[in-house]
């Protein structure tokens, strides 16, 4: 196949192509520097495995959750390319590619999927592998990291256990990140599946709608970490 991947959902943006047996990939900052980087470094990867755009079966991007910032720029950048070029768009689910890239490093078949939100919040998803495909949640959590319920029998993989220590502390934890070759392994089947859609219809996963917080609940987060409790008499 012929494919274009990327992910921009966290602090690390991954870029992928596949030309049949060859890759090019690529990683490197991400967050406010994707907007920048991530068209050039697409054109050196469709160069390098001597591609165009209009040659590739799909293009495939993380739609999130992540940061907002990182998710509107590989959407944006996924259609502009699409439209342009009539290929359709692949969107898949970073927790997914967290997921199969622990499953990759670790050999792991129960994953719950934990990605750093800010905000003093994660992003969670269960995955299942079944021998031959991922059973997917029904829904995408957000919560406090002490919230967050681990099922039975899964490792934690992500990037949030770094920044938390109250998330899941007794829970096997491994670090793994959306990366473009995991996406591009995803492709296939997903693909076979019909999960493509048109450039106009591509859309990224937002499960906070509120980004910002203001300079008292800044404060009031601050002292409710920084709280020590006290015993009553």
């Amino acid at each position: 196949m012929r494919l274009l991947a990327f992910d921009t959902s966290t602090d690390q943006m991954f870029i992928a192509v596949q030309h049949d047996d060859a890759l090019w990939q690529w990683q490197g900052a991400g967050g406010p520097q994707s907007s920048t980087h991530l068209i050039p470094r697409i054109q050196e990867g469709l160069a390098a495995l001597g591609l165009s755009v209009a040659r590739l079966d799909a293009i495939v991007f993380g739609k999130g959750p992540g940061s907002f910032t990182g998710l509107r720029t590989a959407c944006s950048v996924a259609q502009g390319l699409a439209l342009g070029a009539g290929v359709p768009v692949l969107p898949v689910d970073s927790l997914l590619a967290v997921a199969h890239s622990a499953r990759q490093a670790h050999g792991l078949s129960h994953i719950l999927a934990v990605l750093d939100a800010r905000m003093g919040e994660v992003y969670h998803a269960p995955y299942h592998w079944d021998g031959t495909q991922w059973q997917l949640p029904e829904a995408i959590g957000l919560s406090a990291p002490a919230a967050v319920q681990v099922p039975d029998g899964c490792t934690v993989a992500g990037n949030a256990h770094p920044v938390y220590a109250d998330l899941a502390p007794q829970a096997r934890h491994v670090t793994a990140l959306p990366s473009a070759t995991a996406l591009l392994q995803l492709a296939p089947a997903l693909l076979a599946a019909g999960a493509a859609v048109a450039p106009e219809e591509a859309m990224p996963t937002y499960i906070r709608d509120k980004v910002a917080q203001t300079t008292a609940e800044r404060a009031a987060l601050a002292a409710a970490r920084t709280a020590v409790p006290t015993t009553q008499p």
